[in-house]
């Protein structure tokens, strides 16, 4: 694992301890992450915050060139909301953790030419199994069902 998806797995590790879903996300511009984010809908209150759009919150206002030469790593498959910023935003490259536990929108993103890497993570695949087995309630929430 590299360091960047180390650092995605930090984050979503992190807002496990805070009582959250455990998804991670860091967002890469020439070598340096810019925004680390992780699920904080939980300890937020808040409808939209996965780890995705944390991070590019995180990383604050960007000019549109600095988003289109980044890299997005995430520890799940992004979801359709995450993806549509992912598109909005013009980041051509996304590297998943893993998509055993949830398949995102990754067909979309593909079709739309971001370049879509998928590890399969063994780190990734077993922190979102545990969570899913300890808290289905709150992982059914948080995917819409």
């Amino acid at each position: 694992m590299d360091e960047y998806m180390r650092a995605a797995l930090e984050e979503a590790r992190a807002g496990l301890a805070e009582g959250g879903i455990p998804v991670g996300s860091v967002i890469v511009h020439q070598g340096r992450i810019i925004g680390r984010g992780r699920n904080r809908r939980v300890q937020r209150g808040s409808a939209i915050l996965h780890g995705e759009t944390d991070a590019l919150e995180n990383a604050g206002r960007q000019p549109a060139a600095v988003y289109r030469q980044c890299t997005l790593y995430t520890t799940l498959s992004p979801c359709a909301m995450c993806s549509g910023a992912i598109l909005q935003f013009g980041i051509p490259r996304v590297i998943v953790g893993e998509n055993q536990t949830f398949m995102g929108e990754e067909e979309l993103l593909r079709s739309r030419g971001v370049v879509v890497e998928v590890l399969q993570d063994a780190e990734c695949i077993e922190l979102m199994n545990n969570f899913i087995a300890a808290k289905p309630e709150l992982w059914n929430e948080d995917i819409g069902h």
